[in-house]
């Protein structure tokens, strides 16, 4: 199937995108599973956005959910929804289309892409709020910034807590 991208039409003049690319120093497959894990949304995005009604565990091609969302979490609640268009586990990307809240379209892409030393993930973020296009966009990365330090705590936990698994595996196979 390839990596998982928005169509390169032309864009609307209203239409921004956002791109975004952050370092881990964790394997990709343990980044992959995080970044596509709807209950460590809820943590990455605690004290920015609020959700109701967000399922619980990893997205899947096809999915379509509608939840609500508020802004801080004191702000009022609006529907929400996200269709995933597309998700490539072999090549660790996804594509979602997603609506709502004051926003017309908006199109995330993300990849994670294996490193020498980590991985990187990649996303490009393409939104259509109409005359609020720039406010939005201007959120977006705000808030896909701030994700990054808590999903580093998620990763660190994990791992340590796949270290301690392996560890106790090994001692009692000696």
């Amino acid at each position: 199937m390839g990596i998982c991208r928005p169509s390169r039409a032309p864009q609307a003049p209203r239409t921004r995108a956002v791109h975004l690319a952050h370092d881990y120093a964790f394997p990709a497959g343990l980044v992959w599973d995080v970044v596509t894990d709807f209950d460590h949304l809820q943590t990455v995005t605690k004290g920015v956005l609020a959700f109701r009604n967000l399922p619980s565990g990893q997205l899947f091609q096809g999915q379509h959910i509608n939840v609500d969302v508020s802004l801080f979490g004191w702000m009022p609640y609006q529907p929400y929804e996200m269709t995933v268009l597309a998700l490539d586990e072999e090549h660790m990307s996804f594509l979602s289309s997603e609506v709502g809240a004051g926003v017309k379209s908006w199109n995330h892409s993300l990849q994670v892409i294996p490193q020498t030393d980590g991985c990187r993930v990649s996303e490009q973020i393409e939104i259509d709020a109409g005359v609020a296009t720039p406010l939005f966009s201007a959120r977006a990365r705000y808030l896909y910034r701030r994700r990054h330090k808590p999903r580093l705590q998620i990763l660190a936990d994990l791992y340590r807590r796949e270290e301690a698994q392996e560890a106790k595996t090994e001692f009692r196979t000696h």
